[in-house]
């Protein structure tokens, strides 16, 4: 059964705009899929035209009503200038899923000032230029709408050669609950999904061409790294169903909560 089908008739996802960043990727791309197979008109924003611009087509092909937008999503101006276009053309977005990430994996010593500062354009400054951008027109509209940050359980622990990576989820998580705190009073909810392991393009970059699905089940001393007790890996539909578990209804007295969805891969920190 569908796991929305479980929370009852999401009604309230039809008919209202949400944004969704990285929709390209493989967590993104299934938020995309879930958002446009309820009714929303989605906003799929990415960097990636070739993969968006797919994606668009994959849901058009079904008739559902997405628009593609190719962003820099570190860019004040472009964000600015996207959000003014979505509004005018879609309407007053109800929804933003902060999912665009970028992954930069080395000892801390030998980062690059590159590798730190690219990792922190995307996958915390555009967490906030998102999210002020939109938040503001929330305000304004009234909408009362929900926000959701894909962030990282390398937030919540220590991880190996995942120094950049971990300290940009750790800001866009605190900046996420700062948010929600500051937002609840004109009824926005903030929350975060913490995934863990995940069958993506991301996960896969860091097993070299290797299939590392046993080791980062199983864990390893040497890293220091606790395997997965629930003995598989995630899907990107795990991640995402919680995502939109957190926009829903379901979770209306929610908000500037972490949800972590890693096999309790982080023994519950």
């Amino acid at each position: 059964m569908n796991i929305l089908n479980s929370f009852g008739d999401d009604r309230n996802f039809a008919g209202q705009v949400a944004v969704v960043t990285g929709a390209a990727g493989g967590i993104g791309a299934e938020i995309t899929r879930k958002l446009c197979r309820q009714g929303s008109i989605v906003a799929a924003v990415d960097q990636n035209a070739e993969a968006l611009h797919a994606l668009a087509k994959e849901m058009q092909a079904e008739g559902l009503n997405i628009h593609a937008f190719v962003v820099d999503i570190g860019s004040s101006s472009d964000v600015e200038s996207f959000v003014h276009k979505a509004e005018s053309t879609l309407g007053p977005i109800f929804y933003l899923v902060n999912a665009a990430g970028i992954l930069r994996v080395g000892q801390t010593t030998e980062l690059t000032d590159e590798d730190w500062d690219m990792t922190m354009r995307v996958n915390a400054s555009g967490v906030f230029l998102v999210s002020r951008t939109v938040a503001r027109r929330m305000i304004a509209s009234g909408s009362k709408g929900a926000i959701v940050t894909l962030a990282s359980n390398a937030a919540l622990i220590a991880r190996m050669n995942m120094a950049a990576y971990a300290a940009s989820k750790a800001a866009a998580t605190a900046f996420t609950k700062c948010m929600g705190l500051e937002l609840a009073e004109y009824g926005i909810r903030c929350n975060i999904v913490a995934a863990g392991s995940t069958d993506t393009e991301m996960l896969r970059s860091l097993w070299g061409g290797t299939d590392g699905t046993k080791v980062s089940i199983e864990g390893s001393l040497k890293a220091f790294r606790v395997g997965v007790p629930l003995k598989r890996i995630a899907q990107p539909s795990h991640v995402a169903d919680t995502v939109m578990f957190l926009l829903s209804e379901q979770a209306a007295h929610i908000t500037m909560e972490t949800l972590t969805v890693d096999g309790g891969a982080t023994l519950g920190a």
